[in-house]
């Protein structure tokens, strides 16, 4: 039994209400958390105060699209072009090595961060489908153990509206034990591809998981869309619904009506701040500050009774250039984008957005808590506070996997320097 002796735990972690940092020590055996009890000196690692946090849970990536940039770079860092450029790549370059070799690379980042879950939407497009979650279940497999996977379908509006289409991209999703998801923006039929996606995941018994309004197009109404959806059809799976951006620029009277049926109807919101403030507000010409960043109303979504979390996203692709799915990095911007971090004594329970409470939203078997029984999947910093945590990149973190240190060096980007040829 080893014991990690004078650690800071915010009492949130520890499932407890209120915005403490309590003293103690947590006691390791055969890989979990044997007991959590107050701190007096004795044997044991001591942190000198040093904070312990789960391990993490990144709800919303995109595995197969990341690390692209340099063969596919986005010019001008719009949401068009960098859709174009991500259609251009994955017709013309990801065969199964190609898109295996970058998930893997992708993998091993998160994991030496501290990563333990997550999910990652796929292209799904047929024939795409028949390549990409071919090699998402070999991915699963291989990570079993360090890295809980989830994936969710990535489809465009037009393959929603098709029944033949959808009901094979159901079909896949289903054998793979995935989630059913689509991206819709500002879309005329946007009511209608809501519930075709919804039919089709009661008809496969699956959850869904939908890139919302991810524009600033006032006019664009996926989310209600998808909320009037599954209240009508009594829809009972879990709902997820990410980016949510045309909230931000829509009157007072719809954003509350828009918030009321998407408690009403049971959906949970992910904010990707980071991807969102790269990409909205951007002028393709340039020259021009941006004003309307997108990101969704979450304080608001968390008062009216909605689970919230925020996540990575891309990562070096055409929708955002830079990130290493580092979810403590997310934490860290997210905390200054959206302005969850005043009180700071209060705002340790948004921390769990991207560790146990994220793993609720998403429906994970994994839960990264710090409670007895659990697995020792914990980081531990030299930070001792909100305001030293949040201050440094923390690259000097202990990440512990069933209570044993991992080793954290970072894959080197060279390894994939054969893929960027032209």
């Amino acid at each position: 039994m080893e014991t990690l002796r004078n650690a800071s735990v915010p009492s949130a972690m520890m499932g407890r209400p209120g915005g403490e940092i309590e003293r103690v020590d947590i006691a390791i055996a055969d890989g979990r958390i044997a007991s959590i009890t107050p701190h007096i000196p004795g044997p044991g690692r001591d942190l000198g105060g040093g904070l312990v946090l789960p391990a993490l849970v990144d709800i919303h990536t995109h595995l197969d699209k990341g690390h692209i940039w340099p063969r596919r770079p986005n010019e001008d860092g719009t949401w068009e072009t960098a859709l174009t450029r991500s259609i251009e790549d994955s017709t013309t370059r990801w065969s199964a090595a190609d898109v295996e070799r970058r998930m893997d690379f992708a993998l091993r980042c998160a994991y030496a961060h501290g990563t333990a879950a997550i999910r990652t939407h796929i292209e799904s497009t047929p024939p795409q489908h028949d390549i990409s979650w071919d090699v998402f279940d070999r991915m699963r497999e291989r990570w079993a153990g360090r890295i809980e996977l989830q994936a969710v379908s990535l489809v465009g509006p037009q393959v929603l509206l098709d029944p033949a289409m959808l009901d094979a991209v159901a079909a896949r999703v289903a054998a793979a034990g995935g989630i059913l998801g689509g991206a819709v923006r500002s879309f005329p039929q946007s009511r209608d591809a809501m519930r075709a996606v919804v039919d089709a995941a009661g008809r496969h018994g699956l959850d869904i998981d939908i890139h919302a309004d991810e524009t600033l197009d006032p006019t664009s109404d996926v989310l209600l869309a998808l909320a009037e959806a599954v209240i009508e059809t009594g829809y009972t799976g879990r709902v997820l619904a990410g980016h949510c951006c045309a909230l931000t620029v829509q009157g007072e009277a719809i954003q509350q009506r828009t918030i009321e049926r998407v408690a009403e109807a049971g959906i949970a919101i992910v904010s990707l701040p980071l991807c969102n403030m790269y990409l909205m507000g951007r002028n393709a010409r340039g020259g021009v500050t941006p004003l309307q960043r997108g990101v969704t109303l979450l304080h608001e979504f968390r008062a009216a009774g909605v689970p919230v979390a925020i996540a990575s996203d891309n990562t070096r692709d055409p929708f955002y250039a830079y990130g290493d799915l580092d979810a403590l990095e997310v934490l860290r911007e997210g905390a200054r984008i959206l302005h969850f971090d005043h009180p700071m004594d209060g705002a340790w329970p948004w921390a769990r957005t991207v560790a146990a409470d994220a793993a609720g939203i998403a429906g994970f078997a994994y839960t990264a808590q710090i409670a007895v029984g659990a697995p020792a999947d914990l980081l531990a910093f030299r930070a001792r506070n909100w305001t030293e945590l949040l201050a440094r990149p923390q690259s000097d973190r202990i990440v512990l996997r069933n209570g044993t240190a991992i080793d954290t060096t970072l894959p080197d980007y060279r390894e994939l320097d054969d893929l960027m040829e032209a």
